[in-house]
This record gives C-alpha cells, structure tokens and sequence, in this order.
C-alpha cells in the first residue's frame, strides 16, 4: 500500500514561494496526501477565507506550543504514515519558528524534513532548532549537494540522514521569446526577467544601478520586475519598497528602462513570461542562499542566467550554465547583461546548457524521488486509514 503522506507547510492560496512548492510537491507524488495549512505565523488575517482547497484537513491558526501539540495529535489521529514538513524558520511560530520542535516531539508519524533555508553562520537558537529537527527526523532533505555539505559539516547532523531532492520545475517546451513577447503584447524589445514576491534582500536595486550601462550598448533593453509585493512586507509597509525601486530608477535616469508588472500569477502564466525573456537574472546579495526556486524554473525555460555568486547559483551555474558576476558590482552585471543581450550566439550557449540540467529537475522525476524516499521511511500498514482521516477543513487553535 501507498503511505499516507500529511503535507505540513504553507499552502495556496497563500502567496509563500514555500505555499507553491508544497502545492506542486503534492500534485508530482501522486495519491491523496493531505495538507495540514499553516496560517501566517504574525497573526495576520488568514489569506484562505472562503477558498479551502479539498486537500487540505485542516489550519493551523494559532502558533503557540499548544496549537502545534494539537496538531500533531490530529494528524496522528488522522492515521498518517509520513508526515512531509516544509521547514523555514519564519513560517512557524516562536522565536525563529522554535515551536515546530513542539510538533516534532509529540507526533508519532516518522517526520522528512524538507529544509528551504540552512545559514552559514546560524544563531545558537537556530542552530539548536535544525539540529533537534533533523535527530527527530527519518530522512532530510535538501536541495543541493552544496546544502548537504553545509548541513553536514557545520550543524550535528548525521549524514546518514540526508538526500539531495533538487527543486522541481515544471517540464517545459523551449519557445523563442520573439512568439511569447508578441503574445503578452511586449513588442520586441530585448527583455531582462527577474520574477517573485517582491521585497529587500532580492538585490533589484544592482540590476536598476547597472541599466545605464546596459543602455549604452543596448538602447532599447528592458528590466521587467514581475511579482507582487510580499503579503507581508505590505501588511507592514504598504509599496514603500516598490516605490523606492521606481525612484531610484528615476534617480538614475531609466525609469524608462524598467517595467513593474504588480501580478501573482500561476503556473501558466509564469511560464509565459518566463519564455518571453531574453536574458533571466537573480542579484541577490545574500551569497549563502541555498535555494532559488527562481533560477530553477528559469533554467526549466532554457533561460540564459546571469546572477550574483551565492550558493545555489554557484552549483547551478557551473559548467557554463549560466554567468556569474561580482556580487555588489553595476559595472560586473552591466558588462555581463549587455554582452548576453549583444549576442544571440552567446545566448543560445548559455541556455542550451541551462536547459538540458533543468530536465533533471522536472516534477515527474522530483516526485519519483520523493515517493521512493517516503516509501522507504514510511512503516508497514495492513489496515484502511480511520476515519479521523476524514476530517473537514478546519482551524487548530489551542483551548
């Protein structure tokens, strides 16, 4: 019998990068897993109000040691084999999202760990965290071999424990960005992409000073900035950093060279634009970022990437895949951008390469992987699941 497999994460329609991932994870392993949806961890207002997919058994709405005792009772209760945690420090609740070890050691069910953030230079309290997660764990998993050697070589974990999954992308057709441009009414403007929930820290503002010197050789290059503003950010500050991209862009003189598109949108309509793109970048100045799900699905496109030198672009990009470039320098990422944008032939280099490793990472052969590894870790059942497995969407609060 297939293992029945909870989902805990944030989930759609929540906006959370981790939200979609756990959506496609799910829809890729196959069967009837459930989801157990995290409501955001701040106490702001619940984004699933009306909207409760099927899959989902229930909510956690509160965020305190008890909710998550309660939750995993109602999973356990559920009668699950596997329980799939998405982990990220600011999706649980407590300082650092220390109360998912709350979860950890009051369920019963075997726990894989999927790890989307692993610091270099963590505090005590995350270290501690990470380190009691993955001892509570059957197997973790990370998306990179370099993420692997972090986990290992600086965090107590044993390597016995640890499977390098990849990000899954979508299994996409190559299209040339002239037929997509023309579709979504872009003209034929040489195009540069960058795509995601907007915020500080995704370094736009390298790729915004580094436009003048792109607009040198390239007069008519575009930056398309696509994304909505993190639903976060703008609970807290409105389009206050949105708008300081626009006037720095004034500032320096080319607003007219960079396009905001404010839209979340879905699978299809991201792949649109992604194929529409010339030229795909991720500035980001955090160098030990370990996963990107931004460059995975541009690699997925056959996209040629040039990007700043953090950990995931560093192994992605190697083998002339892609093109790195000193981080904190307009002048690296201008030279860089400009020469792509010049040169189809350069183009075509970079994104044959980028392509043929993002078949590696389509969700057909994530979701093999995953299923394998659940199938390996789950225990033996005989019996029908109960039928406390049944149970209707709903929000776990403590009394």
């Amino acid at each position: 019998m297939e293992p029945r497999i909870v989902y805990l994460a944030t989930y759609p329609p929540r906006r959370c990068g981790i939200a979609s991932f756990t959506h496609d994870l799910r829809a890729a392993v196959g069967g009837d897993g459930r989801v157990f949806a995290l409501d955001p961890a701040d106490g702001s207002a619940p984004e699933h109000a009306g909207i409760e997919p099927p899959e989902v058994m229930a909510f956690l709405g509160g965020h305190t040691p008890a909710d998550y005792r309660r939750a995993a009772i109602a999973i356990d209760g559920a009668g699950a084999d596997i329980v799939s945690l998405q982990h990220e420090y600011g999706i649980y609740g407590g300082p650092d999202g220390e109360h998912v070890l709350a979860f950890a050691d009051r369920l019963q069910a075997p726990i894989v760990p999927t790890l989307h953030t692993i610091l270099t230079q963590p505090s005590e309290r995350q270290r501690m965290i990470l380190e009691r997660l993955c001892a509570r764990a059957e197997a973790v998993v990370v998306m990179s071999r370099t993420a692997a050697e972090l986990l290992v070589d600086r965090y107590d974990v044993d390597a016995g424990l640890v499977r390098v999954i990849p990000h899954g992308v979508p299994d996409l057709a190559r299209t040339e960005p002239e037929v997509r441009k023309q579709q979504l009414g872009l003209g034929d403007r040489p195009t540069i992409l960058s795509f995601g929930l907007i915020g500080p820290g995704k370094g736009y503002e390298l790729v915004i000073e580094a436009l003048a010197g792109v607009a040198d050789a390239v007069p008519d290059a575009r930056y398309i900035i696509l994304g909505t503003t993190h639903p976060d950010l703008l609970r807290r500050e409105g389009e206050r950093y949105r708008d300081s991209l626009r006037e720095r862009a004034e500032r320096l003189g080319v607003l007219d060279h960079v396009r905001f598109e404010d839209q979340y949108l879905g699978r299809s309509e991201l792949v649109r634009w992604l194929q529409a793109a010339d030229v795909f970048v991720t500035p980001y100045p955090n160098l030990d970022q370990i996963t990107s799900g931004t460059l995975s699905y541009a690699m997925a496109a056959g996209l040629p990437v040039v990007s700043t030198p953090y950990l995931h672009a560093r192994e992605m990009l190697a083998g002339d895949r892609g093109v790195l470039v000193e981080p904190g320098s307009p002048d690296a990422m201008a030279e860089a951008l400009a020469a792509l944008l010049r040169d189809p032939n350069l183009r075509r280099f970079y994104a044959t390469r980028a392509y043929a490793h993002g078949r590696r990472m389509t969700w057909p052969i994530v979701g093999a992987a995953y299923r394998a590894l659940f199938a390996e870790v789950a225990p033996a059942r005989q019996l029908a699941a109960p039928a406390a497995s049944r149970l209707t969407a709903q929000t776990v609060r403590a009394s």
